[in-house]
């Protein structure tokens, strides 16, 4: 699965637009700003992005009116033809959100039945009792989503449901070329109508990815061969910024041994679930970090542990922002354009790190030395091997352990030279992105090897390890064994 090597990059159309909140039903082409994007994003390495909805809705895109049209405040289907086409010909492919759990009120079908009741031949699409009402006094009462009931709960086991999702999926496909689906709330799906999508998807596009929505419970239930190819990892997403602001990486290497251990019964084994710091539900991690030091460190984790890394518009270069009680608009920001910054040039280097090994896209996991502030695990598959090295604290350690030997190429360093642990203004990163010469104290420059594949000459030199690894103050340094 191409997915599981790549990393993905997601954005909410309607902020990232700079949308109106609420569907004014006004008619702009806002929607190309993504693919003015698309060269950035091929320089950053990116293999797909991931756009939360898009499709004609009430207000946030998770409440649709129609499936088949792009929403007006973004623009028309024609511009999203030319969107994809763009980002595909930069290299990157597209994934989209289908919510499938859930409609909005102005749905088409539901309009229907709000109008007609018992003589709407769509009233069984829904959960609905006619013996009741609504609050929102319909002279019915239907199901909402865990109790949001501008959120009109769809009735995925009936056939006529299904056979319309699958149809506009497939509309998607042919007109847009998309290359995979993030499920909405996957843990709330029906277990058919999931094993239906794949197959379907699959015979369409082989290939099509397929990813779920999952906060809690056994991820297993859903990612397997029948159903999806991977889900979002929220046990690891909490573990890796807790880890880091209770300078205790016990949680996080209890939550990757526990998932991908080498013991029997670690849980996930052989799985590529999603991985991320932030997305569009949660506060930002320039946010939620009470130490801005940790923010590299925290990328250096995401891209060397198990998993699919997928990075949020915006915080690729530091940006903040704050979830709030009662909505979610501070993380749903709009750029005029990227900023990009030593930060930026960081997770560039790892995210070509990564596409170079085996080992880091699919590789076992194993941890070699943990205390509460220093983390160093291995990554291993039959021919590659790499040691990711963390520390938390602000002062210099040195890791012993008999398996820190052999020879290896250094294939990313941060801090560089005399970065000084990182420097953070005003909540954004300003990491200098200087590459003179090695604070690990081995010698070498760091390995940089970019989107295009091409290795920087000055990495060449090797770093022979003799039972130790000097790991600076606010470092990460991924080794690779040659």
């Amino acid at each position: 699965m191409w997915a599981y090597n790549e990393t993905f990059y997601q954005i909410y159309p309607i902020g990232f637009c700079g949308a109106p909140v609420h569907n004014d039903g006004v008619q702009e082409h806002r929607i190309l700003k993504v693919g003015e994007w698309a060269e950035y994003l091929r320089e950053l390495g990116i293999g797909s992005i991931i756009l939360n909805p898009i499709f004609e809705s009430d207000n946030h895109g998770y409440d649709t009116r129609d499936f088949m049209k792009i929403d007006c405040r973004l623009g028309t289907n024609d511009d999203f033809k030319a969107v994809c086409k763009k980002l595909h010909d930069h290299d990157v492919k597209v994934m989209l959100d289908g919510v499938f759990n859930h409609v909005g009120r102005g749905f088409w079908a539901f309009k229907d039945v709000r109008e007609k009741k018992w003589d709407s031949p769509y009233k069984d699409w829904f959960c609905i009792n006619f013996d009741g009402n609504s609050g929102y006094n319909d002279g019915f009462w239907y199901e909402g989503w865990e109790g949001h009931y501008e959120l009109v709960k769809l009735n995925l086991q009936n056939p006529a449901v299904v056979d319309h999702l699958l149809s506009c999926v497939k509309m998607w496909i042919e007109e847009f070329g998309i290359d995979g689906l993030r499920l909405d709330v996957a843990y709330s799906l029906d277990h058919n109508f999931m094993k239906r999508l794949r197959s379907y998807c699959e015979e369409l596009k082989p290939g099509f990815a397929l990813i779920g929505e999952v906060l809690f419970g056994d991820y297993n239930l859903i990612v397997n061969d029948e159903m999806l190819h991977s889900c979002t990892n929220y046990e690891c997403y909490k573990g890796i910024y807790s880890s880091f602001n209770s300078m205790n990486m016990f949680e996080i290497a209890h939550s990757l041994n526990r998932q991908y251990g080498t013991e029997q019964w670690c849980i996930y084994r052989g799985k590529h679930l999603m991985t991320f710091v932030d997305n569009h539900d949660v506060s930002r991690l320039a946010t939620i970090l009470t130490d801005k030091k940790h923010i590299p460190l925290a990328y250096g984790l995401l891209f060397g542990m198990p998993g699919i890394p997928c990075i949020y518009y915006g915080s690729e270069w530091g940006e903040e922002g704050a979830k709030a009680p009662d909505n979610d608009y501070a993380l749903r920001p709009c750029f005029e354009e990227p900023k990009p910054n030593g930060l930026t040039e960081l997770i560039r280097e790892m995210i070509s790190a990564r596409r170079a090994s085996d080992a880091l896209c699919n590789g076992s996991y194993r941890s070699v030395v943990l205390t509460n502030h220093q983390l160093i695990f291995e990554r291993r598959t039959d021919s590659d091997r790499m040691l990711i090295a963390i520390n938390a604290s602000d002062s210099e350690y040195t890791a012993d352990h008999q398996e820190l030997q052999g020879t290896f190429e250094k294939v990313l360093s941060y801090p560089r030279g005399t970065e000084a642990g990182g420097i953070f203004c005003d909540g954004a990163a300003a990491i200098p992105a200087s590459r003179d010469s090695d604070a690990s104290g081995e010698g070498g420059a760091p390995a940089t090897e970019t989107a295009s594949g091409t290795v920087d000459e000055a990495a060449a030199e090797a770093v022979t390890l003799q039972g130790q690894i000097v790991m600076p103050p606010y470092s990460v340094q991924y080794f690779h064994q040659l």
